[in-house]
């Protein structure tokens, strides 16, 4: 089964890919969708959807496993970052994946087994469970393969 992990953002989007097969996980491909800052939001939303439609096209995944999100503070943060998740969910609803949802503290317990585990931790585990010589950067790109590691652990 292969499936594409993601951390949504608009700024940056973190997306991981692995392969998982009677327990054994596999890198195949992590990385970032990066856009400008400066640059108007619709803009930037159809950047994230023909770049990640053109990752799902090329790496053909199964499943589509997503960060939750979570702000207690930044409502601007919070309205940017979900417009641009949206964008996520049509992406995987256009390529027929299923599409599952995992919040932080589901994330940080599937790895870890500590709902407040910090982002060091997590990044520690991504590197372990994918027997990695390092841990992936940036931090988005991580928390994107810790959102596709914690759906093989929820299906056991």
């Amino acid at each position: 089964m292969r499936i594409i992990g993601i951390d949504p953002g608009t700024g940056i989007l973190g997306f991981g890919i692995i392969d998982y097969l009677k327990d054994n996980l596999k890198l195949v491909d992590a990385g970032v969708i990066r856009t400008t800052k400066n640059d108007k939001a619709e803009n930037r939303l159809e950047v994230i959807f023909n770049e990640l439609t053109k990752i799902i096209d090329e790496n053909k995944p199964d499943i589509m496993s997503v960060e939750k999100l979570f702000f207690a503070q930044n409502v601007t943060t919070a309205m940017s970052v979900s417009q641009a998740r949206g964008v996520v969910l049509l992406c995987a609803k256009q390529a027929n994946l299923n599409i599952f949802e995992y919040t932080p503290l589901q994330i940080k317990q599937s790895l870890t087994g500590y709902g407040r585990a910090d982002k060091r931790q997590i990044q520690e585990m991504v590197k372990v469970l994918l027997k990695l010589n390092t841990i992936p950067k940036p931090d988005d790109c991580a928390d994107a393969l810790a959102a596709a590691i914690t759906h093989t652990m929820v299906i056991g």
